[in-house]
This record gives C-alpha cells, structure tokens and sequence, in this order.
C-alpha cells in the first residue's frame, strides 16, 4: 500500500504507538532513550515527531521540514528510518541519504550543539556507504566523515545510546573490510573500541532491540562462529522486546525475520 509521493505505509498495527495530547512528553523520555533528543518547545515540531512515532513517516518528513531547522531532526529521522526498513529502491535511498546529509549539515551551521544534526548525518551517510560497498566507502573518504560525526555527536550528548551502536558498528565494519591491524593504522579502529561501544550503548539504553541486532551483527562480523552462541542470544532478546513505536516494531520485526 502507497501513499503519495511512493512512500510505503506502515506495514504493521500503530495503534499502541498513537500519543495524543500529554501522552507524547509523558513517554518522551523512553521513546528518546536511543537517540536523546530534547522535547520541542514548537507545536509544529512535536507533530512531526507524533507522526514519527506512529509510522507516518511521510507525514513526519513533510512536516518536520514545514517547521524549518527546528523540524529538521524529525524529518530526517523519519527519512532515515523509513529509508532503512520499507523503501526497496536503492536508487531511491541513496538520493535520500544524500539529502539528509545535506540537511544535517546545513543544521550543524545553525545549531552547532545539537547532537542528532551529528548523529543523523552519520546514520545517513553510513547507510549510504553500505548500500555503495563498504570499501568503496572507505575510499572516497565517507568513513572519516561517519567516524568524525559520531564523536561529535557522543561529545554533545554522551548519553546518546544510538550514536554508540553506531561506532560500534563503524568499528566491526571497518574491521571486516581491511582487518585489525591497517584498520587501527588508518581509521583507529579496533575489536576492542566496537564491543565497547556496544555495551555502552546497552547500558544506556537497557530496552533496545536494535542494540542487540547490531551488537550480533557486529560480534559476528569482528569474530566469525567463535561467538554465535552470543549473537543468537542477542537476536532472541530483541525478538521479545516490546516495542513502543513505529521504529521499534520494525526493529523487533527485523530481528524475528532474521531469527527464522
């Protein structure tokens, strides 16, 4: 089912994941236990992140960007995780992941302590460097560019649980493409720093799925069959969490699909 503009609906029951009036600052704080972002003081920009959290991603993307640089984490987040999960033209999410990134940036200019313009900025152009290849990625300088965005995002918010999930991931990633030892030469990256930013990330962030579907994915990639029992451990834990909106289902989903 499409909406307009070719946005695939939400393919699951939202109904557990509406917050109408108070409801949305009363959860605020677990919904942004990943990703730590303030509660808007902009009506507009706490529709867009109403519109997030149900799975109206269009809806989101279309009015965060209405509510102007203030909207533009909602639209981009929106952007980025409906890009991740339900659009199947890759031609599609690399222009996408283009545009977030060029918006992020444009935001950094103007808010230069906002985390999430960091961490947003890195998702996007870290999916952008999978959908292209890794090495390929490597090459053109987009890793430096992901890593440099991370640690500044971890540097304003070091609670930021997601930002830690995805350095851990930039570490096992880098690590599988060039091995350990050029992989610390060049990026300074390590087996170590990955487990570490991984477990950080739990830590802050005891409910997330997709820090368990990262950190198997991860542990698999920096350590082959020697840690399957773990990885098949972590897929099972997500697979039974309770998701409290929209990115939370399609994260469980993704875990139970991957299970099967």
């Amino acid at each position: 089912m499409a909406k307009k503009g070719g946005w695939a609906a939400f393919p699951h029951d939202n109904s557990a994941f509406v917050y109408d009036g108070a409801a949305l600052k009363k959860n605020w704080a677990r919904l942004h236990k990943g990703d730590a972002e303030p509660f808007p003081m902009d009506k507009a920009v706490e529709e867009a992140w109403r519109l997030y959290h149900a799975g109206d991603f269009q809806g989101a993307y279309e009015a965060g960007l209405a509510a102007g640089l203030d909207g533009y984490n909602a639209a981009n987040k929106a952007a980025c995780i409906y890009n991740n999960y339900l659009e199947t033209s890759d031609a599609k999410k690399q222009k996408a992941y283009e545009e977030i990134a060029a918006r992020c940036e444009e935001l950094q200019a103007s808010q230069k302590k906002n985390a999430n313009a960091y961490y947003l900025a890195a998702y996007a152009l870290g999916r952008y460097g999978q959908l292209i290849g890794v090495a390929k990625a490597l090459t053109q300088g987009i890793g430096g560019k992901v890593s440099t965005a991370l640690n500044a995002a971890i540097k304003l918010e070091p609670k930021h649980a997601d930002a830690h999930i995805a350095l851990g991931t930039f570490n096992a990633e880098v690590i599988e493409k060039v091995g350990s030892m050029i992989g610390k030469m060049t990026y300074g990256v390590s087996k170590e720093a990955a487990v570490e930013n991984y477990d950080k990330a739990l830590k802050l962030n005891p409910e997330s799925a997709v820090a368990r579907t990262e950190k198997a994915d991860g542990l698999y990639k920096l350590f082959g069959d020697k840690k399957m029992k773990d990885v098949e451990a972590l897929y099972a834990e997500a697979a039974a969490s309770e998701p409290m909106d929209a990115m939370e289902c399609l994260d469980v989903e993704a875990a139970k699909a991957e299970m099967e």
